[in-house]
């Protein structure tokens, strides 16, 4: 399951790396893995420091930190 996690988190990186800050559900959307996959591997990245979540109105936005590239 850990590989799977890192996988994962490499397709969040490049994913975020094109598309700049997006929506949470359009990030678990467009990964194309399974949505508990998708959260397990994004709360590693941001618990290593490499993204941002900031919560804007009803949703969250998700985006790669700038230091962290």
């Amino acid at each position: 399951m850990i590989i799977e996690i890192g996988i994962v988190a490499g397709d969040i990186w490049h994913y975020l790396d094109l598309h700049g800050e997006v929506p949470l559900s359009a990030l678990v959307k467009d990964i194309d893995k399974p949505r508990d996959n998708v959260l397990m591997s994004l709360g590693w990245l941001a618990r290593e420091g490499h993204v941002l979540l900031q919560q804007k109105g009803n949703e969250y936005r998700v985006s790669l930190r700038k230091d962290a590239q």
